[in-house]
């Protein structure tokens, strides 16, 4: 397999990466692009923002001239309509004269007077992240400060807009009640057309208006929301992929319950929700006018509002425990769900079936009891608050029978303290809803709280160090792991040495602790003890992003994504050529089968790749480790699902692509050792016996005699 060529420096990356630096964040090209979301193909400037306020850089675009004569205070990027780009650094050198990268690749010097050329186009402008204290470090972070509430209080200023327009609706609520009182009071008892036309005109303004303003109030309320939404789910999805796996707790489906969870927070922030929440404290308003209107009226929703509260409050200790065990029945059911259709096929051959459906039942009928308990609740709260508002109207028109027969009000007075009474009420009513909501919500967040909390493979202050392309050379001194929650099982004082260009091979009993090997040289685990070396350095100083970027993988667990076969192998590096997808996937053996199907390389898979036979699936695995040209290839049990006749064929084309690449073979068959110089024998977690390959082949055959 050819030299990797040279690879092509995106001015806008060079930029980026620069910028991070600058503000306390310095990363390798493979560590931005294994942490941020982009297509395959050169940067854009909308992608490069993106990705600055993903890690807390605060963006903002102007018009070149406008701010070329400002003040020079940090870096600035100026990007002429043709696409050339400067990075100013903030900086001047000796004589005064502005440090720049031009393209975000060559450092200079210019005069102030030379960026004339570039007052065509827009700058960019950047605010460095806040620092975060030292005793925060190890809270969950998103890029605008905690994960869940910096995103909220991002857009305080829509929501303090929003409260405003919610006191002009509370006010012009009144609208109505007054209008009806004046009708009843003094244009009946007069016949005033006049007056009833000139009161028609103006509720219509109020009408109008109250309308324009709910519906952008609204708006304002789910644009707030989206955005949120956005980033929120965004960061979550980044913590899942970022999250050290020796940390991960529960399964795959209940681990995919907790992250739906976010849904129910979604729920409560949508726009009806909010209302509700902010017409509460807006009831006190229509309680102050009915005692200026009805006087002694003002006590019959005063004393009838506890009643509504108290019911609300009352259930909510019951609804709090109940929803807890539905949401970890919720995350019982999702599990079974998950691994039933993961295994479906398997599920089948065997005929357990009936066994996963028990389960099923059982989490539907104990998550279905507990919803009707949680519903009896509500409804309890809810019927109360129905009751309280037949009570208010009722006691609001009898008070104000005797108070119109004694003078005291007139017969609008009552039909407006009738309405505002409503008013005081309704929000009240919906207060038991709301708070079962916000139990589940709360419930939720508790949930993503945990996971956000779970330890991040790029902790908030790690600092890694790039130290370029690897050579390839691999060295465990007296490596100890287990995985999380196993005594056994893992390595025991392991030590070996693999020189860059050597060839290895892995062998021992099942359990032995092969796969173990390759997933701490991939990074994927720490050992508990002793020390992983990648080319003489401590793994740990490396991003894991370098060390997997240098890495060609193919693992037990075949992995391929719903897409095209040409996706499934570009995966396996950064902007592949179709030559150099073609070159991979000649050698993995992938071309014999795509090349006969009339959609080529454009065949659709899907997830899992469903429809591929095992030794295809395996096949397309090799090619998408191959294609990137690694320094270093780590084959396990890469061939198990291979005929004889193509493990051949592979063989011989492996022996002439990788042979000046660090090889890590694990395998339980023999055929492979031509592969390898040297052979590595485990067993317990042990290296029981290594050396040079037909050395160590003729001391096993010799042993295996005497026995």
């Amino acid at each position: 397999m050819s030299e990797p060529q040279d690879v092509t420096v995106d001015p806008i990356e060079s930029s980026l990466i620069w910028l991070l630096g600058h503000f306390g964040r310095p990363m390798s090209r493979a560590a931005l692009r294994a942490q941020v979301a982009r297509d395959q193909g050169p940067w854009r400037i909308a992608q490069a923002v993106e990705a600055l306020e993903s890690f807390g850089v605060r963006t903002e675009g102007h018009k070149a001239s406008d701010v070329m004569d400002l003040p020079l205070e940090g870096p600035r990027l100026f990007v002429r309509p043709d696409g050339a780009l400067i990075l100013l650094t903030g900086e001047r050198d000796r004589n005064g004269a502005l440090r720049i990268l031009r393209d975000g690749l060559t450092p200079e010097a210019i005069r102030d007077d030379e960026l004339v050329d570039w007052r065509e186009g827009y700058a960019l402008t950047f605010t460095p992240p806040l620092r975060t204290p030292a005793e925060d470090t190890h809270q969950a972070r998103g890029r605008f400060g905690h994960w869940f509430w910096g995103p909220l209080l991002s857009a305080r200023g829509i929501y303090v807009q929003v409260a405003l327009a919610a006191l002009l609706t509370n006010i012009f609520a009144l609208s109505a009640s007054i209008f009806s009182m004046i009708v009843y009071d003094r244009v009946m008892p007069n016949g005033a057309m006049e007056t009833l036309i000139a009161l028609l005109i103006g509720i219509g303004i109020v009408f109008a208006s109250d309308f324009i303003i709910r519906t952008l109030r609204s708006y304002f309320l789910d644009l707030a929301g989206a955005r949120a939404d956005m980033i929120i789910a965004d960061t979550l999805f980044e913590q899942v992929i970022d999250v050290q796996l020796g940390a991960r707790k529960g399964s795959v489906g209940a681990s995919a319950s907790v992250l739906r969870e976010f849904e129910s927070l979604r729920d409560f922030l949508t726009s009806a929700t909010l209302t509700v929440l902010i017409d509460i404290p807006f009831a006190l308003i229509f309680v102050i006018v009915i005692g200026m209107i009805g006087g002694p009226l003002v006590w019959v929703p005063l004393l009838v509002a506890p009643l509504v509260i108290g019911a609300s409050l009352v259930v909510q200790p019951s609804l709090r425990k109940l929803v807890k065990v539905s949401l970890e029945d919720g995350r019982n059911k999702n599990a079974i769900l998950v691994e039933t259709l993961a295994g479906l096929e398997t599920l089948k051959a065997i005929g357990a079936g009936s066994i996963m459906r028990r389960r099923w039942q059982e989490a539907v009928s104990h998550q279905a009891a507990i919803g009707l308990k949680t519903r009896m609740f509500g409804q309890f709260a809810g019927n109360v608050a129905n009751l309280a508002g037949q009570l208010v109207w009722v006691g609001v028109v009898t008070l104000g029978f005797f108070l119109v027969q004694h003078g005291q009000i007139g017969t609008g007075a009552i039909v407006a303290c009738s309405m505002l009474a409503g008013r005081v009420v309704s929000p009240l009513a919906q207060l038991a809803q709301l708070l079962t909501r916000m139990n589940q919500s709360l419930a939720s967040y508790h949930a993503l709280q945990e996971l956000m909390a779970l330890p991040r493979e790029h902790a908030p202050r790690a600092s890694f160090v790039d130290y370029g392309a690897l050579k390839g050379g691999i060295e465990f001194r007296n490596v100890w792991f287990n995985y999380p929650g196993q005594s056994k099982g893992g390595l025991e004082d392991v030590s070996f040495k693999i020189e860059p260009g050597e060839k290895v091979a892995f062998v021992g009993p099942v359990g032995s602790g092969k796969s173990t090997i390759t997933k701490l040289v991939l990074g994927l685990y720490q050992p508990d003890r002793g020390v992983i070396l990648i080319d003489g350095v401590d793994s740990r100083q490396f991003d894991p992003a370098d060390i997997r970027s240098a890495i060609g993988a193919v693992m037990q667990d075949v992995w391929l994504m719903s897409g095209t076969v040409k996706d499934n192998i570009a995966v396996g590096a950064e902007d592949p050529s179709d030559a150099d997808i073609l070159e991979a996937a000649r050698i993995a053996c992938v071309h014999e089968f795509i090349a006969a199907h009339p959609d080529g390389y454009g065949l659709k898979l899907k997830e899992r790749g469903e429809g591929l036979s095992g030794g295809q699936r395996q096949a397309l695995s090799i090619a998408r480790a191959l294609v990137g040209r690694p320094p270093i290839v780590i084959l396990d049990e890469a061939t198990s699902a291979f005929d004889v006749a193509t493990e051949r064929v592979l063989i011989n084309r492996l022996n002439a692509a990788l042979t000046d690449k660090t090889l890590l073979v694990v395998t339980h068959r023999a055929s492979l050792f031509e592969l390898v110089q040297k052979v590595v024998v485990m067993q317990d977690g042990r290296i029981v016996a290594s050396g040079p390959k037909d050395e160590l082949l003729r001391r096993l055959a010799q042993a295996g005699g005497q026995n």
